[in-house]
């Protein structure tokens, strides 16, 4: 079940629409001097780029997986920055049979970057192609039917395939091995975090103090996709009700949308609740989870779980999920030893 609040670290409606008019693409670092944070991802991305380029090649395929909204589209439109070549976009659901896959990378030019989002969802029939195309450059095809059919094998120009996916579990063996390099991304620190919407407000042209920043630092989930949509809510509020984006009106804005200190907002806060309420500190299958509270599985797992376990309000254990006591004291409710 698709859900839209601030803190969905997913792209929705407000983000697709931002997009059409250039706000969301302007806000994306084009090289990894502008990338703010992953240091470690960008060293051995900016060695092997160097690599490359030295020998007039393109660089090997390139798996990018972690929570979603780290920043896994814009490192790969800065890798295709960086090498000077041109980024095709696609995503796994996109591609829905051989024949479109096939009419995708018979369109690249030499050193071209292929970007498949949500590659773990490619069908298994487009993922076997996909197989030689990225390690021998061939493609193989059907043509005909029956009796008639044959295959033929094609030539496709060297190129680079970028896949990013927030379920690395879910990709096939044989399609993660055919990477040459696979980095997961981390959240990111409220330092960074801070940084980042300071040079979001710059480029959006917003007064920001020193203050609201560090404020929203640590509301933002420690993901820059929420900490960018953060900074515009608070921005309409600070115009609607005249002045900066200071302290106080980052404060009340914050109240208005309910997000606490910690950045959670009421739907973390029922889970939570919901669970301590009906089990206490009794561990908690995740489908009694999502039947407390009325959402889907996929959704807690994938939306509530990462950033409550960032934190520590969450352990997974082999019996179940357990909310600990971090999460009652955050609450205001009681811990029962032995329970």
């Amino acid at each position: 079940m698709a859900i839209e609040r601030i803190l969905d670290p997913e792209v929705i409606e407000e983000d697709r629409l931002e997009a059409e008019v250039k706000e969301e693409v302007t806000l994306r670092p084009s090289s990894f001097d502008e990338y703010i944070g992953q240091e470690k991802i960008k060293k051995n991305l900016k060695l092997a780029i160097s690599a490359a380029k030295k020998r007039g090649d393109c660089i090997d395929h390139v798996l990018l997986y972690g929570p979603p909204g780290l920043g896994k589209t814009t490192m790969a439109n800065v890798i295709a920055k960086e090498m000077g070549v041109s980024l095709r976009v696609t995503s796994g659901p996109a591609v829905e049979k051989a024949g479109d896959l096939a009419s995708i990378l018979t369109n690249l030019q030499d050193g071209d970057i292929l970007f498949i989002d949500e590659i773990h969802r490619l069908p298994r029939t487009v993922e076997e192609i996909l197989y030689s195309a990225m390690e021998d450059y061939k493609l193989d095809i059907i043509i005909g039917k029956g009796p008639a059919a044959r295959s033929v094998r094609l030539d496709l120009p060297r190129f680079t395939v970028i896949g990013a996916t927030t379920k690395t579990g879910s990709l096939s063996a044989p399609l993660r091995d055919r990477f040459g390099h696979i980095y997961r991304l981390e959240f990111y620190t409220p330092s960074e975090i801070s940084l980042i919407i300071t040079r979001s407000a710059k480029i959006l042209g917003i007064d920001i103090t020193a203050k609201a920043s560090s404020m929203l630092s640590t509301r933002a989930r420690l993901t820059p996709r929420i900490a960018n949509r953060l900074i515009k809510r608070v921005r309409d509020y600070a115009e609607v009700n005249g002045g900066i984006v200071d302290e106080e009106n980052t404060k009340k804005a914050l109240k208005m949308l309910e997000i606490d200190e910690l950045g959670l907002d009421s739907a973390d806060r029922n889970l939570i609740s919901s669970v301590i309420e009906n089990y206490n500190t009794r561990p908690v299958g995740l489908n009694t989870m999502a039947a407390l509270t009325g959402d889907e599985p996929s959704t807690i797992e994938d939306f509530y779980e990462p950033y409550l376990m960032q934190i520590g309000f969450i352990h997974r254990t082999p019996r179940g999920r357990i909310i600990t006591r971090k999460a009652f004291n955050h609450l205001g409710k009681e811990w029962e030893d032995g329970e």
